[in-house]
């Protein structure tokens, strides 16, 4: 029987198209002679393979939560701010449920500012547990940001409204802790619970400096979130440290 909807519709049809239905758009439609039918086919065939990368390489960022599968609770950790010259440090523990598969996460580092708000929401909608650790400029002047990062991740970690018995953490091991922990180097691009843990921190912490932003704008925290652009630094030599300058940090740029 002759299709009789016309290649506008059913391109419509296509831009409406949500992952799980992308194998019956290009059942009902591959047939069709039209050209402009058969380039749309061809790119659902297209998505469709993106999509299959996608959650083979999603897999491949459960290989540790599959090798620790015999423990009930595991926990991602990971923190975001150790490199800027202002803010606080924030660390975030993150417990997912076993079968979790949320495509496209990954080291924040790696992804838009509006994919990581995105995955955010979605992370947290089907998180178990999220704990959130802040350590503060002040504290990171006093004890050094290696302390304060340990700092925040234990409160992170004290924060879960759940109580983990293994912790997979970015790279590091946390001093002050009892439960059992496994840093993996590079662990926010080798786990997907450590990446997801990775966003949150790292959304928290951006949308603390955008509000910075709005006490503090001429350092242009809105866009550096703390970070020494050429801007930034500029600006402390210009105005001086605001408030939320860590002094240890800027010893360079102040007299």
């Amino acid at each position: 029987m002759e299709n009789t909807e016309s290649v506008s519709q059913i391109r419509q049809q296509y831009k409406n198209c949500k992952a799980q239905d992308l194998q019956r758009f290009i059942s009902q439609y591959e047939k069709d002679g039209r050209k402009g039918v058969c380039a749309l086919v061809a790119a659902a065939e297209k998505a469709l393979e993106s999509l299959e990368r996608e959650k083979a390489r999603i897999e491949e960022m459960r290989f540790y939560e599959r090798k620790y599968e015999a423990f009930h609770t595991v926990c991602g950790i990971d923190e975001v701010g150790r490199g800027p010259l202002a803010g606080p440090v924030v660390a975030c523990a993150l417990v997912l449920p076993r079968d979790c598969r949320i495509l496209y996460v990954n080291d924040s580092k790696k992804l838009s500012a509006a994919k990581r708000e995105s995955l955010y929401e979605e992370i947290l909608s089907c998180a178990r547990g999220v704990g959130i650790g802040c350590v503060s400029h002040e504290r990171i002047d006093e004890i050094n940001i290696l302390q304060a990062t340990y700092e925040a991740m234990r409160e992170a970690v004290s924060k879960l409204p759940i109580q983990p018995d293994l912790l997979l953490n970015d790279a590091v091991t946390i001093p002050g802790l009892a439960v059992k922990q496994v840093p993996i180097i590079h662990g926010d691009g080798k786990s997907l619970t450590i990446a997801a843990a990775s966003i949150v921190a790292k959304v928290t912490r951006d949308r603390m400096m955008a509000e910075y932003d709005t006490l503090f704008p001429q350092y242009d925290f809105a866009g550096n979130k703390g970070y020494g652009s050429e801007k930034h630094i500029a600006a402390i030599k210009k105005y001086g440290p605001c408030p939320i300058h860590r002094r240890s940090f800027i010893g360079n740029f102040v007299n």
